[in-house]
């Protein structure tokens, strides 16, 4: 029987399905990832690894695998798995997409807002006794319905997240590699240059998948072309945005404010900047936190995992020439 490693509880109806086809081992902490030396132990002996963002599965890990057949990460991005690597030693990779697409747009538009209207610190602001009367001038937000949303990456998210912003009748600019027409058309969008994008939008919204071109995409000079009423949102990588850069924006008043469901550094210091900022709304990753959601991504890993181990194409294969080879 194959043995399978597992980096974290899952649902329990895909743990389910491993265990009907697998002997697993489960590291136990739902909250804590794997110290880096058990994932390198686990490995020398395991079949199939099924994993998290949050774990690095590096060519050294790899490489201790010596009957690793697959690798299934639970997400849709993988950039926490070495590909090349794995597809050297002819493992199978996989991921879970499409599935969080929804559930993900949701929280981003919640982020959104809850940024623009300042809804966390109004929810601060009464449970700390400070509100004393309706007054005109009282936690002044940002309009969503009729402002401009640019979108940055127009993939499966971003445009379920402009889909939802046809019904806050809004002008939705996008910046990708390249103009998408079929998108342009279906949802009645328009492709812009970042910086034309950064200047004319009153909502920032990023769903870029991380890459050498992407680390730090929004820095200072890209968050200096912004409106002083902008709102930047970020669901996709947190290395995307220079931390550092946004902290100082927000505080100088630069821009009106974020939200954040990912950070450069995760989970992100208690002294890190943006946590100390009234204008900054943050989440801990949570982007595809839902019960429906996170049990349909998990059974995905698991179906992904089972299929590789017994010799059969998974459904969402990163690297498919490592199945001809």
């Amino acid at each position: 029987m194959a043995k399978v490693y597992i980096t974290r509880p899952i649902a329990d109806e895909a743990l389910a399905l491993v265990r009907g086809a697998a002997q697993i081992s489960l590291w136990p902490n739902p909250d804590v990832p794997p110290p880096r030396d058990v994932i390198l132990a686990e490995v020398r002996s395991a079949d199939g690894l099924l994993c998290l963002l949050t774990d690095a599965i590096d060519a050294e890990i790899i490489a201790a695998g010596e009957n690793l057949r697959a690798i299934s990460n639970m997400a849709v991005g993988y950039d926490n798995i070495d590909v090349p690597a794995a597809t050297a030693r002819n493992i199978l990779v996989c991921n879970t997409p499409g599935v969080l697409t929804e559930t993900t747009a949701d929280l981003a538009w919640s982020l959104i807002a809850a940024a623009a209207r300042r809804i966390p610190e109004a929810d601060r602001y009464l449970r700390a006794g400070r509100w004393k009367s309706w007054s005109p001038q009282l936690m002044l937000g940002q309009d969503i319905c009729g402002s401009t949303l640019g979108i940055i990456g127009l993939g499966r998210i971003g445009q379920a997240v402009a889909r939802r912003a046809k019904g806050f009748n809004m002008r939705i600019l996008y910046a990708d590699l390249a103009p998408k027409p079929d998108a342009e058309e279906a949802l009645g969008v328009r492709f812009a240059e970042l910086h034309e994008l950064l200047r004319e939008s009153d909502i920032v919204s990023i769903h870029t998948p991380l890459t050498d071109r992407t680390h730090h995409l929004i820095g200072a000079r890209e968050l200096a072309l912004m409106k002083p009423s902008a709102v930047l949102v970020n669901t996709a990588r947190g290395t995307v945005v220079d931390g550092k850069a946004l902290a100082d924006a927000l505080r100088e008043g630069r821009i009106f404010a974020a939200g954040l469901d990912v950070f450069e550094s995760e989970p992100p210091a208690l002294d890190d900047p943006l946590l100390q900022l009234d204008n900054c709304v943050v989440l801990p990753h949570i982007g595809s936190a839902s019960v429906d959601t996170r049990t349909r991504m998990a059974t995905m890993a698991a179906d992904g995992l089972l299929a590789a181990l017994e010799g059969r194409r998974p459904p969402y294969l990163v690297n498919p020439e490592a199945f001809s080879l």
